[in-house]
């Protein structure tokens, strides 16, 4: 079977050329829409997934972690207390204005933590220049190196800037620590507060690190059930939540859903309106093949075996390209990947393509009369 149908894609190379062309399309553009909102769904989350912390306390009507409201500091004494707590500490978030040395100007979200919290919000894994205990200088914030054009280009340790029209220098550089919609950059609480003019009792958030063994839903509900005007937040609950109300605000879903289904639509039809015609000129060879004794049931497997071997090979060609275009996009920051049940799933999607588009070709061959190769 598969010999057979090796020789059938080989006879009719320009419109095998065609529908491999076709289904290595949709996969690189599948994929490149997968992989842009998963990148974006990372930064929506990045705040509440990249912090340190096993709860986020915040203000009852939070529902994104990157539009926090103003908690009073008295709820951190209070939670320092609870059972199940090890650890509770407070997170200052304000946005605030910068101006740099070249001329430009740009609003960044600060964001404030106590100097002996500094290894809860910054990963050693992220910073690739200066330590967290540099943040502890006058004036010292942290630069990410994939928002270098949002900060003035130029980000090395020593580089002085203002915010908020105050005396600021980056002490450190981050690599990969960002969010959505603007640049991070940490400091200590204290100075967060100075170049955001925060009241000492205004805090954004509370972080709260559990005993080994205390279960997050049970502290989580104890701390809901405690404190009122604040709602207690598991970090993942927190991170689905603020994707999801994004999401909702925003047209990202749409509009990626949008692309994926006209790759989607228009894979299936250049694959099946290409296998039509290359079936149409080959009408007296399964002809040849029904007048020898091959039944219906045997042509639909060589068809079918036909789309199987095109969309193996699209799927790895296009992938392969794909993975191209990811590493160079990557360079920019723009960085994403795919778990091996994605591109299982995304395989799955171009395999039932190409079948699907083999049904052009199943109705109109299982049609013909082994009389026609003598026609």
């Amino acid at each position: 079977m598969l010999k057979t149908a090796w020789k059938f894609i080989r006879f009719d190379k320009a419109k095998s050329i065609g529908v491999i062309v076709g289904i290595l399309i949709s996969t690189f553009l599948i994929g490149q829409q997968v992989g842009v909102f998963n990148f974006l769904t990372s930064l929506m989350q990045a705040l509440a997934m990249d912090v340190k912390a096993d709860i986020w306390v915040v203000d009852s009507k939070t529902q994104d972690v990157n539009q926090l409201g103003k908690l009073d500091i008295r709820n951190l004494r209070v939670i320092q207390g609870l059972p199940g707590v090890q650890e509770a500490f407070p997170l200052l978030v304000s946005s605030a204005s910068c101006n740099f040395n070249n001329g430009t100007s740009s609003v960044i979200t600060l964001i404030g933590v106590d100097i002996s919290q500094l290894n809860a919000v910054l990963d050693s894994g992220k910073i690739i220049a200066g330590r967290p205990t540099d943040l502890q200088s006058d004036g010292a914030v942290s630069g990410e190196f994939f928002e270098k054009k949002n900060l003035g280009d130029q980000i090395d340790p020593g580089t002085e800037f203002e915010i908020n029209g105050k005396r600021a220098y980056f002490a450190l550089q981050t690599k990969g620590f960002r969010g959505f919609g603007s640049s991070f950059c940490v400091t200590t609480i204290e100075r967060a507060r100075f170049y955001s003019n925060q009241s000492l009792n205004n805090i954004s958030a509370v972080l709260v690190k559990l005993q080994p063994g205390a279960n997050v839903e049970e502290v989580s509900s104890r701390i809901n059930h405690t404190l009122y005007g604040v709602r207690a937040w598991p970090s993942k609950k927190l991170a689905a939540s603020t994707v999801k109300k994004i999401l909702s605000s925003s047209g990202i879903a749409l509009s990626t859903g949008t692309l994926i289904i006209f790759a989607l639509i228009s894979g299936f039809f250049i694959i099946g309106l290409t296998m039509y015609s290359s079936a149409l000129d080959r009408l007296k060879d399964y002809g040849t093949l029904k007048a020898i004794g091959a039944g219906n049931r045997y042509i639909s497997r060589l068809i079918l075996t036909q789309a199987l071997i095109f969309a193996i090979t699209g799927f790895t060609i296009g992938f392969l390209l794909l993975e191209g275009f990811r590493s160079g996009v990557a360079l920019s920051g723009l960085i994403f990947s795919f778990s091996p049940l994605l591109i299982a799933g995304m395989f799955l999607t171009i395999a039932l393509i190409s079948l699907g588009g083999a049904s052009f070709a199943l109705r109109r061959i299982s049609s013909v009369e082994p009389a026609a190769v003598f026609r």
